[in-house]
This record gives structure tokens, C-alpha cells and sequence, in this order.
């Protein structure tokens, strides 16, 4: 390596290898075509060797870029928790807080009790991420997070909340058409939505109804959200959260008795960030609003 480069050309490096054009960086980043070009050029001569390939789908990232990227994404964390940690002074509810929770507890039940925060702190703002992947809170992928697996790592602010309680439901116009299932076996003829990628979790739960895995599924996707739509839409009998399925009238659970089970819910936040009042204030705020879905 020559020099110590900038570290905005790693910000420019990793919004290329993104975007897959210098075009689409400079839109992302507010930048000129021309200034993100020679921020690639200037770390290409820095660290000695090219770091795209040029195709007529765009810029390929090199084996050196694909190796940096990791890196290159863990500065571009580091950037956001440091700014979002300097963006409130202390003891005041203000600034940038990083939420991540899965998709179905961001959509439905997380709005509200943002919504409130807002309103009692007005400097506060939410980056809410949806995923049901596990955000790393020790490599400050996110501030919070809610999580439906039990925190393992040490360093964690943990709290636990009551269960999420899953049952299969459907539309009652479906119903009407094929007719409600009196037993698990019975779920044989109908349509049945569910996940396409297995999980520990899931295989756990198939084991103890075989009837539901993934061959028996007439609509496969990894989307809360989508399964919950296509339920709603009339398309089969799928799981979904008991306290979101009591909201639509239309959503009536079946084998109510039979298939039920429980998601552990937990809010955790990094321990370092327990003195900061607006990560608390957030913490506080959803944790309350969280343990009340059972009421």
C-alpha cells in the first residue's frame, strides 16, 4: 500500500460495488460520476491492483474488491453508529436510533409505538430495519433490536417480553369455498402457505407437524409479510400472529387446538448505549408497547 487512504473512497468502493455503476453510486451518494471515479482510481492506486472489471452489465467487482468488501461494510457501520452516537447531546431525547426487528413486528406493531415517540420527542429519528435475519448489535449493525430467538452474545441490554402466539388461519371466504379442516390430516387438501428456505426453527416445528413441511406447501416465500397477504387475499391456510389475525374479521384461525405455538420475544440493545437517553427512551418506549400485544 503507498498511502493511507481516505476513508471516503472506501464509501465511494463500497456504493459501486452495490450499485454496479459509477452512475448509480454518484446518485446514491450525492456525488458527481466524475468525483466517484476518481475516488475508485485514487484507492486503485493506493492499495495497488484494480478493483473493477469493466462489462457491458457494468463494473464487476475484482477479487480484491470482492475481498475488501466485508471491510468496507464494516466502516460504513462504524460511520453511521458514530455519527448516530454523537447526534444527540447528552441527556436529550435527539438524534438517530437503529432499529431492527423482523418484518411482521416492524409492520404491524412497531408503527404506533414509533408514532408516539415522534410525538414526545421531535428531534428523534427512527432507522427502522426489516429483516428476519439477526442484526449483529456487537458490530453496531443496528442500536435495538427485536428479536424472536433468546440474545447469546455477552455485552447485550436484554429484556424479555410475553410470547407471540402462531396459529394457522385463513380467509373465511376461502373456508367457505373448501370447507374448514376438523384435523391436522385434513390439511392434506387444502392450500397451504408457508417458507421456502428451512430453518432450525422451522424444521423443529415440521417435526412436530409433518403435514405442514415444505412439499405440502401450495405458496412458498420467506416473507411474513407476503404470507400474511396471501391469507388475507383468500389464497390457503398459513401461521400467522394470533393478535394480528384478531384485528381482520375476515381472518378466522382453524385447529385452534391442535397448532399453536409460542415465539419468544426479546428487545435488546447494546450495554454501551444504555446511557444514552434517546437509545433508552426507544428501548423503554417499545418494550412497553410490545408487552402490551397479548392485552
Amino acid at each position: 500500500m503507498n498511502t493511507d487512504p481516505d476513508w471516503g473512497l472506501y464509501r465511494s468502493f463500497l456504493a459501486v460495488v452495490e450499485e454496479g455503476s459509477l452512475s448509480g453510486a454518484a446518485r446514491r451518494l450525492g456525488l458527481t460520476q466524475p468525483t466517484v471515479a476518481r475516488h475508485v482510481d485514487a484507492l486503485e492506486q493506493a492499495l495497488g491492483g484494480d478493483l473493477f472489471l469493466r462489462s457491458q452489465r457494468g463494473l464487476i467487482p475484482s477479487e480484491m474488491a470482492v475481498d475488501l468488501r466485508p471491510y468496507a461494510e464494516q466502516l460504513a457501520l462504524t460511520a453511521a453508529a458514530l455519527l448516530r452516537t454523537a447526534g444527540g447531546r447528552h441527556g436529550e431525547v435527539r438524534g438517530s436510533v437503529r432499529v431492527s426487528a423482523s418484518e411482521m413486528v416492524g409492520a404491524a406493531h412497531l408503527p404506533p409505538i414509533l408514532a408516539g415517540l415522534r410525538q414526545r420527542h421531535p428531534g428523534l429519528v427512527i432507522e427502522l430495519a426489516l429483516s428476519n435475519a439477526v442484526h449483529d448489535l456487537l458490530r453496531r449493525e443496528a442500536d435495538i433490536a427485536v428479536r424472536m430467538v433468546e440474545p447469546t452474545q455477552d455485552a447485550l441490554v436484554a429484556r424479555r417480553l410475553p410470547p407471540i402466539e402462531i396459529g394457522l388461519h385463513a380467509h373465511r371466504a376461502y373456508l367457505d369455498r373448501r370447507g374448514t379442516p376438523a384435523s391436522v390430516a385434513d390439511l392434506a387438501g387444502h392450500d397451504l402457505i408457508g417458507f421456502d428456505c428451512e430453518t432450525p426453527p422451522l424444521r423443529a416445528f415440521v417435526a412436530r407437524f409433518p403435514s405442514l413441511g415444505r412439499s405440502a406447501l401450495a405458496l412458498r416465500t420467506d416473507s411474513d409479510v407476503a404470507q400474511f397477504a396471501a391469507m388475507r387475499g383468500g389464497f390457503g391456510i398459513g401461521m400467522c400472529q394470533v393478535v394480528l389475525a384478531r384485528r381482520d374479521p375476515d381472518l378466522v384461525r382453524v385447529l385452534a387446538d391442535t397448532v399453536c405455538i409460542e415465539l419468544g420475544l426479546w428487545i435488546v440493545m447494546h450495554e454501551d448505549l444504555k446511557t444514552s437517553a434517546r437509545c433508552r427512551a426507544v428501548f423503554d418506549a417499545m418494550a412497553a408497547g410490545l408487552a402490551s400485544l397479548r392485552q
